[in-house]
């Protein structure tokens, strides 16, 4: 049996990368964005969603949530069956994990088979093909599409049955949103003291709070570059899927619950669409309300 007919749906700030890999490891790709205009170099642009199922073994979708998801399948029509039977449907973002534990019964239902890929990186991982993928769901797809993935992720883990790998993805997002928060109130709080900023970020640079992510967010924050790599609203929503499932299964979350509220106050500020180190906006806002409060 050859390769696999791959469809990709989602051309946004992670899928365009993550596609990219794909057509630059030589994989034969049909793409298709809700919004128009989008297009990738080297890819085949569908004219809808449909003609991507149709002529797909596999789809690839990198959606913002389960609504956009529905849509994109038509879930609750007679088409759904249509889209999904025989085919193996691949969820790379990330949503409630009863939302995918729904989605795997209604695509089993229809004929049609579902893997959980949710990946752990923002922008500038998935343009190096530096993701690291989360799978969860039939054995037999899972190694289908972990082989079909490889060119974006860095690494590949099996996380067993659905939806293990969203459990898994939340997990993860709990430390890196902590840290990246962490991050930004630990820089807010050198400014205030009146610290040199290039040089605070030189010593965590070279001390054992290094990490990939402090490299790239640190000199974001110094240089008050919020262009977006992963964005303060996807991060507020990751936040909440967060809180909820601690909430749903009595487990405690106390730095998820003041990062919910922060990533909120960050886009009440207007900074939903900037980098999630823009949360250092949301920092700064409670700093001049305590001065104004102790005046």
């Amino acid at each position: 049996m050859g390769a696999p007919s791959v469809g990709f749906i989602g051309l946004g700030v992670m899928g365009i990368p993550m596609a990219r890999n794909l057509v630059k490891a030589g994989t034969s790709l049909l793409v298709w964005n809700r919004t128009a205009g989008k297009d990738l170099p080297g890819a085949e642009l569908a004219p809808d969603a449909a003609t991507v199922f149709k002529r797909s073994d596999v789809v690839i979708l990198m959606l913002a949530n389960g609504s956009a998801i529905d849509e994109v399948l038509t879930r609750g029509t007679p088409q759904f069956a249509e889209k999904v039977a025989g085919r193996i449907i691949v969820h790379m973002g990330t949503t409630e994990t009863a939302y995918s534990q729904g989605l795997e019964d209604d695509i089993r239902a229809a004929g049609g088979r579902y893997v959980e890929a949710p990946v752990s990186g923002s922008r500038v991982p998935a343009e190096n093909g530096e993701l690291v993928a989360m799978l969860a769901g039939d054995p037999d797809a899972v190694d289908v599409v972990r082989q079909l993935i490889a060119p974006m992720c860095r690494d590949t883990v099996v996380c067993g049955a659905v939806p293990n790998g969203l459990r898994m993805k939340l997990s993860v997002n709990v430390f890196l949103i902590a840290t990246v928060t962490g991050l930004a109130e630990s820089f807010q709080f050198a400014k205030r003291l009146g610290l040199d900023l290039g040089t605070f970020v030189d010593v965590l640079a070279g001390g054992q709070m290094s990490s990939p992510i402090m490299r790239v967010k640190g000199p974001k924050l110094l240089a008050e570059d919020y262009s977006v790599q992963a964005a303060i609203d996807d991060v507020w929503m990751n936040t909440r899927l967060i809180t909820d499932a601690a909430k749903a299964a009595g487990i405690p979350a106390p730095l998820m619950d003041v990062c919910e509220a922060l990533f909120s106050e960050t886009s009440a500020l207007g900074y939903a669409g900037a980098d999630m180190a823009a949360v250092i906006k949301a920092i700064e806002a409670r700093s001049v309300v305590g001065v104004v409060e102790q005046a």
